[in-house]
């Protein structure tokens, strides 16, 4: 006979404020927030900043505000982030039999069969994270991986009690904490749909696990018949291992300001098909096609509009950062127009194939194994020393048009010359 699946759904606490604290211990108690592209608005709070601000505030109306109550406010620090997520999970990974990584923050394990006490596993992997990295995390466990999503958001909201860890597999622990979820802090449950359910009656996780499963899939859909289900104790959603490759992959960024010269949109072009290219790369992926755009803003009533867009079709499926970028430049200089002022440049790789996986003209030119080769140099050397150590002749070491990140820290895990320095 089969044991019966349990999950765990550990989630980091506060993840972008927490990794900035790792390197700022003086700021354990310190109310954090991080902010969006060019410090734009609020993207991430720590528990102690969010009596002051909500998410998605712009910065520049709460800035006094955050000030008065010392409150200190950093520039989003993506490398940084995605190193110390990286480290996270190579820790979880190795005290679980089977992980699948949810987004930055959240990972799914699976702990099927595992024998002992899984309430000691789940603190264990608390204990061993903020060791190891200095992350604090919560360790939801269930039956269901919808229930182990709850379970996790209970053992955060009742940390005190629950010491960052709750099992739901106990049946009347689980009730408990159904009854007092409301159906909008269910994993799925949008807004739109949580005003719906409540017309219906349904307003705790409680009753949206009592529901009638068909009439939710008739009423909404399957992926609602789904939750009902999972949180009722049938599990429906299955580990995934591997995450398929991306079938489209875009870098779009806004300029720290408006730029009207054809010169620096190119520059900002060629940095974006680098990046675009890394990520090609690391899925093992090659382009047949790629799309270029520009566009000025389009919300201010005083400035002229203009956006543009061109698909390339490549010579053949390729990741030769060269090559891109070659094609790149030659596309947005066809549809660069002068008098306008602009504000955001888009790079699109299409038609995305695994090696090994097209059938190409026998005749037809084909990426060279030498191409292949300087590309891996590139990337090893990037991922030792740091990104952009190696990079196209076109891409500028520090750019003027480069998104404001004025609050910035530094690339503690990412870069040499973030490294942190013990004076004796």
């Amino acid at each position: 006979m089969n044991p019966q699946p349990v999950y765990a759904l550990i989630d980091c606490n506060s993840f972008y404020a927490s990794c900035e604290r790792v390197f700022r211990p003086d700021l354990l108690r310190t109310p954090i927030v991080v902010l969006s592209n060019n410090d734009g608005c609020i993207i991430a709070r720590s528990a102690e900043a969010k009596q002051w601000v909500k998410m998605g505030q712009p910065y520049y109306q709460v800035k006094d505000l955050l000030r008065r109550h010392g409150v200190v406010a950093f520039s989003s620090n993506y490398a940084l982030y995605g190193d110390m997520s990286q480290r996270v999970m190579a820790v979880i990974e190795g005290m679980v039999p089977a992980l699948e990584v949810y987004s930055i923050d959240e990972a799914f394990a699976d702990l099927t069969g595992v024998p002992g006490d899984l309430d000691y596993l789940g603190r264990c992997i608390r204990e061993r994270v903020l060791k190891h990295t200095g992350i604090p995390v919560g360790v939801g466990i269930a039956g269901t991986k919808t229930l182990a999503k709850l379970a996790n958001h209970a053992a955060k909201r009742w940390a005190v009690h629950s010491g960052g860890v709750v099992d739901l597999r106990i049946a009347s622990q689980c009730e408990w904490v159904l009854k007092k979820c409301d159906v909008s802090e269910v994993w799925g449950i949008g807004k739109r749909l949580t005003a719906h359910l409540q017309g219906m009656g349904i307003r705790s996780a409680w009753d949206l696990s009592r529901a009638d499963p068909g009439l939710l899939r008739k009423t909404f859909s399957v992926v609602v018949e789904k939750t009902a289900r999972e949180l009722g104790g049938t599990p429906c959603l299955q580990l995934q291992d591997i995450d398929p490759p991306r079938q489209e992959i875009c870098c779009s960024r806004m300029f720290g300001k408006r730029l009207t010269e054809l010169a620096p949109i190119k520059e900002a072009v060629a940095t974006y098909v680098m990046r675009a290219s890394e990520k090609l790369r690391s899925q093992r992926s090659l382009a047949s096609k790629m799309r270029v755009s520009i566009r000025t803003g389009m919300f201010n009533p005083d400035e002229a509009k203009y956006a543009n867009g061109v698909v390339v079709q490549l010579p053949y499926p390729t990741d030769d950062v060269r090559l891109l970028t070659r094609m790149a430049l030659e596309a947005v200089g066809r549809i660069y127009r002068q008098g306008f002022r602009y504000s955001k440049a888009e790079v699109l790789l299409l038609e995305l194939c695994q090696r090994g996986q097209f059938t190409g003209d026998l005749f037809a030119p084909s990426q060279t194994v030498q191409a292949e080769r300087v590309m891996g140099v590139i990337d090893g050397v990037n991922a030792r020393w740091g990104r952009g150590t190696l990079r196209s002749a076109a891409v500028p070491a520090a750019a003027e048009w480069a998104m404001r990140r004025e609050l910035m820290s530094a690339g503690f895990t990412t870069q040499m010359a973030g490294l942190w320095r013990v004076n004796r």
